[in-house]
């Protein structure tokens, strides 16, 4: 790691954060992204990359500087990688952490809320990660060889838990997660390997309401983010979920049981078929997943307090 030069979305606090100060303890140079805004995207503080973490940084003998561009905003996108290219001379390595969060049920949630929470964390992903491609390409074009990474940041919302109150959050993080091997297909051509790691159960901002003391700090996320961005890491199109000291290997999406016939299907014939097919109810899924932080082993109370949530 020691002379990579990596950008990391959404540093200035939490799990971003934590990942800054690994990558820069284990010898990379990284640039600080963060507009400090609040969980739900609104207001702003460049402060919180620049004094907080590139200080802190610098403090321990580390190289960062902050950049407090919006990964909604393509030109910021852009200004990120160029930046890391200027004070560097390259870029090595993209962690996309950046995100925000609104919680609100289906028929509350407004347009704006939607479209503000999808905008940073997957048109955000998107962006950053389109001008460290292209800017790869070019290098690589050039004669440079340099190993290069992505990694994205998901969530256990979109993949393995279905939380309610996020149908945007959710829907954006499972989507980071299809685009993560989308890109390390296209990108194998040029050297860069592309992965995404899903945290969940982490204590941050966004799981203050979360009861319990089943949730781990931030730091658990940044060893294996240093590890996927560093040089010579054999990992690609991988989506690994990060859970205390567990890391897992996602599978996606996979087939189930399934129904055939030889001749068209009627809907009666349909009707009896899937009622013999074994399905998942969403709720037990739920409960499996966060039942134990809840203090709460039974469906029905589960989705109490959902339901009450929900009001």
């Amino acid at each position: 790691m020691i002379g990579r030069t990596v950008l990391v979305t959404g540093a200035g606090r939490g799990i971003g954060r934590a990942e800054a100060l690994h990558l820069a303890a284990a010898g990379a140079n990284v640039v600080v992204n963060d507009p400090g805004v609040e969980i739900d995207g609104r207001g702003g503080d460049e402060g919180v990359a620049a004094a907080a973490v590139v200080d802190e940084i610098r403090a321990r003998g580390g190289r960062a500087v902050a950049d407090t561009g919006s990964v909604a905003r393509w030109e910021d996108a852009r200004r990120m990688v160029e930046r890391a290219v200027g004070e560097f001379g390259d870029l090595h390595a993209v962690v996309n952490n950046a995100t925000t969060e609104v919680n609100k049920g289906l028929e509350r949630l407004t347009e704006a809320e939607f479209d503000d929470v999808v905008a940073v964390k997957l048109k955000g992903t998107f962006a950053v990660s389109h001008w460290a491609a292209a800017h790869w390409r070019a290098r690589y074009e050039a004669g440079d060889r340099a190993d290069r990474a992505i990694v994205n940041t998901a969530s256990g919302s979109g993949l393995l838990n279905p939380l309610p109150t996020q149908s945007n959050y959710a829907a954006a993080n499972a989507a980071v997660a299809a685009m993560t091997t989308v890109h390390a297909l296209e990108l194998r051509r040029f050297g860069v390997r592309v992965n995404c790691v899903s945290p969940s159960m982490v204590r941050t901002r966004l799981t203050t309401a979360v009861p319990g003391d089943g949730l781990s700090g931030p730091e658990v996320v940044a060893p294996l983010v240093t590890y996927l961005a560093g040089d010579g890491c054999p990992l690609t199109g991988q989506v690994l979920s990060v859970r205390g000291g567990s890391v897992a290997v996602n599978r996606g999406w996979t087939l189930g049981p399934r129904v055939e016939s030889a001749e068209p299907w009627t809907v009666a014939g349909l009707a009896d078929a899937l009622a013999e097919v074994e399905t998942e109810d969403p709720f037990d899924a739920l409960t499996t997943a966060l039942g134990g932080a809840l203090g709460l082993s039974r469906r029905e109370d589960v989705e109490a307090v959902v339901n009450a949530q929900l009001q």
